[in-house]
């Protein structure tokens, strides 16, 4: 059959980027479709990009990519209205090559990424919508477009076109997928300028913090986080949208709360918005991934849910990455065998179980379960902070307090049987030992 292209890729973030590598530099035909005017402009990414995937497919990435800050400072906290319990490290080695993480302006990284797709021969297309894909009989053979004229045909499709993937549930591999586990994310971009970014938050140079934050989200399942970019400050919330929708504050409104508990306020204060976005986040995991193989169609990066939110642990851009240039290897090995069935495919889940990619969502499976919990999301960060309170309050003439009985009396008032603490560390340890 003649076709237009060996591949079609739909969708220029990082994971469809990363397909596009992968099948142009084996020699292959590909579009990269996207359809905002330009990779990135439709993205919004509260967090920092892992880019140890990187290694291989762009050597030394960190001295070209468009990266802000180097994550040198990471800590997590654990909220109440009026507290905060803060663990914070920092460590000199990540401030240097190879790196650990870095915040990045998607825009900027989306379009670093996809000329390296382009420089390999890739076509980009942009401002071009997926309407819909082709068939010959149960194989997809390509996709409609809002062009006119729009149909384009190829050997295999990669979708990459994110959450909620059009082209994956078109062709059927998406099942039932739950409300719960979906989230969504709103996020504020605030100028304050580097100096007084750096003074605020204890930084020199290049060096950058990373807080994730427990317990700021108004008893909604979710998180927070607050991270430096260069001259910018991000802050927001992520909420699961079942529990969003059970109750009437907006999410602005709980992201106000989060700006202004005591925290956090210092940080942020007389900056200004530059920007605010809002973005679904798919954080199931193992429990919402579709099929990832179909006859003559893959699935990678948010499209297949691939996104692993799990308290310690909040990464998506290298699980896309890794995802889509092994799907894009797999598509060209299927190509030179003549084989883009479902089973001369295969190769990409096979690829996908040999590496950190379904390694860690297997490993991480009842994590996200276990931190969106009640007692994960109010009562342990109430005694947490209760108990660090107590613990350094002088409370002479009275003696000191041991700790143990501060503890269990903490526990006691939130509610929580040891048993259940008991279950919930159990869980932990086989989520994360």
């Amino acid at each position: 059959m003649s076709v237009d292209y060996d591949a079609i890729v739909v969708g220029a973030g990082p994971a469809g980027s990363a397909a596009a590598i992968a099948l142009a530099r084996s020699g292959r035909s590909v579009a990269l479709i996207e359809r905002g005017p330009f990779p990135g402009s439709k993205n919004m990414y509260g967090g920092v990009v892992y880019g140890r995937i990187l290694d291989g497919i762009v050597p030394n990435w960190w001295e070209e990519a468009p990266i802000q800050r180097w994550v040198t400072r990471r800590a997590t906290m654990m909220m109440t209205d009026t507290q905060a319990l803060t663990v914070d490290f920092r460590t000199a080695a990540w401030g240097a090559p190879p790196y650990n993480g870095a915040t990045a302006y998607r825009p900027d990284f989306d379009q670093w990424l996809a000329t390296h797709a382009t420089a390999a021969g890739a076509e980009l297309i942009c401002s071009t919508t997926v309407t819909g894909v082709l068939r010959d009989g149960n194989r997809v053979v390509g996709v409609r477009t809002d062009r006119p004229d729009g149909e384009l045909t190829a050997r295999t499709v990669i979708a990459c076109d994110g959450v909620n993937s059009f082209v994956a549930k078109e062709a059927g591999l998406y099942g039932e997928v739950e409300a719960h586990h979906y989230t969504v994310g709103v996020k504020e971009t605030i100028r304050l300028g580097r100096d007084v970014i750096d003074q605020r938050f204890g930084l020199r140079g290049l060096d950058g913090a990373d807080f994730e934050i427990v317990g700021c989200t108004n008893g909604i399942p979710g998180g927070g986080f607050l991270y430096t970019n260069l001259d910018t400050v991000a802050v927001g919330v992520v909420l699961e949208l079942p529990s969003l929708a059970k109750q009437d504050r907006r999410p602005e409104q709980i992201l106000a709360g989060l700006k202004s508990h005591p925290a956090i306020a210092p940080f942020l204060e007389g900056g200004e918005i530059g920007e605010y976005s809002a973005h679904v986040i798919p954080e199931g995991g193992l429990a919402m991934m579709p099929e990832l193989v179909g006859d003559g169609l893959l699935v990678a990066g948010d499209a297949a849910a691939m996104c692993l939110a799990a308290g310690i642990w909040l990464e998506g851009v290298n699980f896309a990455i890794a995802s889509g240039h092994a799907a894009g290897l797999a598509t060209a090995d299927a190509l030179r065998r003549g084989d883009t069935s479902a089973a001369g495919l295969s190769g990409y889940r096979r690829r996908l179980e040999t590496t950190f990619v379904l390694a860690d969502h297997r490993k991480l499976a009842g994590a996200p379960e276990l931190m969106m919990s009640p007692r994960m999301q109010r009562a342990y960060p109430q005694v947490a902070c209760n108990t660090a309170e107590r613990l350094f309050t002088v409370e002479n003439p009275r003696p000191k307090t041991g700790l143990n009985a501060i503890v269990r009396s903490e526990l006691k008032a939130a509610g929580v049987k040891v048993a259940d603490l008991g279950r919930d560390a159990l869980r932990g340890l086989r989520s994360f030992g």
